[in-house]
């Protein structure tokens, strides 16, 4: 089985390259290694994929040629794009990246699938889709049409854009709303990365909504079991009476099922580090939620799985992770050894 993994150097992409791999799986990933982080760190996760049925390709899913030519010349059995321009906030000072990547981007993607004989499109879609919705647990059958952020838009665009593409022309697809997910080889533009920079740093955080906020935050070995799950769990027609369609389409959250208040997220940032945090409380930022929360009930009865890993002990690996990546110590002689064993690092 050939399976395409779009964004194969980004956080997610990787993470589900390599479990891929390990699964047996033939793997063609496609990135275009942009500098919106630290392309060190891309490459450095690519150079973890050494795999004889690992092929990586440079390539931009805004580029129609390129991608066109790219199903012209495989062919896959399953295509998993988790390519995007990714951030909330980044989407206020630089939108049209956000319509490059995140829409014109997932539109020559469909056509590529289109022109293909493929068994499944998974996509990447995102809690951010729910906006300010105050009724929670957040369900894929709540209404998501007024979201806060362009990113958020341009995640439900995918969702209409793929649904229609299923309903014309038969292609079974799933999209995946991800929740906060953190661990090893993550984002650093993401907040758990920050903080954790920050306070061994001794540097200040920035603490919006002055801390009064919850995320369902999902450790990424969660995720990708998820997204593996999914992969051959392929929707049938009329699958999701909820949408009156009878698409071969499906909409799943990915999250822990357990919102967590941003504080406490960071006392164990503390204790894992062993440092006090130097908080700058901030007000809410524009396009951010003070809650995320997801029902997975579909996710367990379809595929039988749930998100479980406690954020304690994905905080633990992720801290682990940055130490090793980094090359710095730990000063808290009050840690479990058993999350730090041969940890001390000079």
């Amino acid at each position: 089985m050939r399976v395409l993994v779009t964004g194969a150097a980004g956080f997610i992409g990787f993470h589900l390259a390599k479990r891929l791999l390990c699964d047996g799986y033939q793997v063609h990933g496609i990135d275009n290694l942009n500098d919106y982080y630290d392309v060190n760190l891309k490459y450095a996760r690519l150079g973890q994929l050494k795999h004889p049925n690992f092929v990586f390709q440079r390539l931009d899913l805004a580029d129609r040629a390129g991608v066109l030519q790219l199903f012209q010349d495989n062919q896959f059995d399953y295509v998993i794009n988790l390519a995007a321009q990714a951030g909330v906030r980044y989407s206020l000072i630089n939108p049209h990246a956000y319509i490059d990547s995140n829409i014109t981007g997932f539109v020559n993607l469909l056509e590529g699938c289109r022109q293909s004989n493929i068994k499944h499109l998974v996509f990447a879609s995102s809690s951010s889709v729910y906006g300010a919705n105050t009724k929670i647990p957040f369900s894929t059958s709540d209404s998501v049409d007024h979201p806060v952020s362009l990113y958020a838009a341009t995640k439900k665009s995918n969702e209409l854009l793929a649904h229609s593409y299923s309903h014309l022309y038969g292609i079974p697809m799933t999209g995946l709303r991800f929740f906060t997910v953190y661990g090893a080889w993550g984002r650093p533009d993401m907040a758990y990365f920050k903080f954790v920079k920050a306070i061994a740093e001794g540097q200040p955080i920035e603490v919006y909504n002055f801390g009064k906020m919850q995320r369902d935050f999902t450790y990424i070995d969660d995720i990708i079991e998820g997204v593996v799950r999914v992969m051959t769990k392929v929707p049938k027609s009329n699958s999701d009476l909820t949408l009156n369609s009878n698409a071969a389409f499906k909409l799943y959250n990915i999250g822990n099922n357990n919102p967590v208040e941003l504080l406490r997220f960071i006392e164990i940032i503390e204790e894992l580090l062993g440092k006090s945090a130097i908080k700058s409380l901030l007000p809410m930022q524009a396009g951010d939620v003070v809650t995320t929360y997801a029902d997975v009930d579909d996710l367990m009865q379809d595929v039988g799985f749930k998100p479980s890993t406690s954020l304690e002990q994905g905080l633990s690996q992720f801290v682990q992770w940055y130490c090793d990546y980094y090359a710095i110590g730990v000063a808290n002689q009050n840690r479990d050894s058993s999350h730090f064993a041969n940890q001390v690092l000079t």
